[in-house]
């Protein structure tokens, strides 16, 4: 796979390096010279240059990339980048670094950006997940469809602890993807029964209802009237 990152900060280069070890080809685009000092990312292909800039991305090749990464602290620039990317070179993907969460509601398809990911978002994710049982934690939005992966830690009290997955009526737009027992991921089938603080991930749909689902997680199935 061809990825071309703009920004060779240190985001930028923990990105490439990992990309490198998996034996991906790399080019960081940067238009400072103090990123190619201390670069230290010798397998990756250079580039100085601005990465908003069109004969840049033509340099770097971008329309043979499979996927491009705006990874810069500097939000216009990522979204500048991910715009000419889509637009100009039809690159199928990508994917860019939002710095300030005020800045997160631009990060969509009109800016070209499939995939949004917002630091403090996530880290605000994994505080929550950290310490909440019994409640739901947004893990990650996908901006192109509006579908959420969504944690729960099944708290002992809940009513389906002990319950056959096959015999939980979901909330329509809702799968159970994941039952992370201990330190076991495990692909849920219909005879998996939970149990009492198995981590529940789940993905829903744009028009999910969110709060049925934590009333059914926590409270259990409604109980219909009594003839």
């Amino acid at each position: 796979m061809r990825v071309v990152i703009a920004g060779a900060g240190s985001v930028g280069r923990s990105i490439a390096r990992e990309l490198l070890g998996h034996d991906h080809d790399v080019v960081l685009i940067d238009k400072n010279p103090a990123a190619m000092r201390v670069a230290q990312v010798p397998e990756a292909d250079w580039l100085l240059a601005d990465a908003c800039e069109l004969p840049t991305l033509e340099t770097a090749e971008v329309a043979e990339a499979d996927v491009v990464v705006g990874a810069t602290g500097d939000d216009k620039a990522n979204l500048v980048f991910s715009l000419l990317c889509k637009t100009e070179f039809g690159v199928p993907r990508t994917v860019a670094r939002v710095n300030n969460p005020k800045n997160e509601w631009m990060f969509d398809q009109s800016w070209g950006v499939d995939v949004a990911v917002s630091t403090p978002r996530i880290m605000t994710a994994m505080v929550e997940e950290a310490v909440a049982v019994g409640d739901l934690v947004r893990i990650f939005t996908f901006h192109q469809s509006g579908a959420d992966i969504l944690e729960l830690t099944l708290p002992p009290e809940s009513p389906l602890v002990g319950t056959r997955v096959g015999a939980i009526e979901w909330p329509a737009d809702t799968v159970l993807a994941c039952i992370v027992r201990g330190p076991l991921p495990l692909a849920p089938s219909i005879d998996d029964t939970l149990e009492a603080g198995d981590e529940l991930l789940l993905v829903t749909g744009r028009e999910a209802d969110e709060a049925a689902l934590q009333r059914l997680l926590v409270e259990g199935p409604e109980q219909g009237p009594v003839a």
